[in-house]
């Protein structure tokens, strides 16, 4: 059996703190990091100190649920998302020593694209369900128990398995919604897909 080794990759910029920026984040809040940027986001605890009430690594399928604004230590819009669509309190970025706000029409437009996909996925009756090979990411227990239920409903389901999901590879099959057992970023991506936590309420 092939053994892997998983080693951490962090950047390695000089570690500057805008403590300007910092005065402009809530008394109390949440932090949440991409591995990349570990070092930047312990740095940053200590300089908060008694206002972080939490401190926690995300990836993209990471759950997290909080009654704290969440500040995000990391680039890009993708775990900001994820985390949005999780939570209520409000949803910030530390990026190039700025803050960003998430605006809530962004999170609005996020959450009226899911609720078009659970829509379509109650009325479609031939449903393709992604599955991934990835550690961390598998969910053939789940994506099993999702196709019972969906043939009980008198509808067609089939599994799809794969190590690397292209979303554009789906537009290849005579099926127009997908549910996501893996990555829940993927269904940022395409309005064809919902995820699994999404639907299994319906089912």
């Amino acid at each position: 059996m092939t053994k892997v080794l998983f080693i951490e990759a962090q950047r390695k910029d000089p570690i500057n703190i805008n403590k300007k920026e910092l005065a402009k984040l809530p008394k109390e809040l949440f932090i949440a990091y991409s591995i990349q940027y570990k070092k930047l986001a312990l740095a940053i605890k200590r300089e908060l100190c008694k206002r972080v009430k939490g401190f926690k690594q995300v990836l993209g399928c990471t759950k997290l649920k909080t009654k704290y604004p969440i500040l995000l230590i990391g680039s890009g819009r993708f775990h900001a998302n994820n985390l949005a669509m999780q939570n209520s309190s409000p949803i910030y970025i530390y990026t190039d020593n700025k803050i960003q706000k998430i605006d809530q029409k962004e999170i609005q437009k996020l959450k009226q694209r899911k609720q078009a996909a659970i829509s379509r996925f109650l009325s479609e009756d031939k449903i393709g369900i992604l599955v991934s090979t990835k550690p961390g990411q598998n969910n053939n227990t789940l994506a099993d128990k999702i196709k019972k239920k969906i043939e009980k409903k008198q509808k067609k389901a089939y599994i799809f398995l794969s190590n690397n999901i292209n979303l554009q590879e789906l537009e290849n099959f005579d099926i127009k919604i997908w549910v996501n057992t893996a990555c829940p970023g993927l269904a940022f991506d395409s309005n064809n897909v919902v995820n699994s936590d999404d639907i299994m309420p319906f089912l």
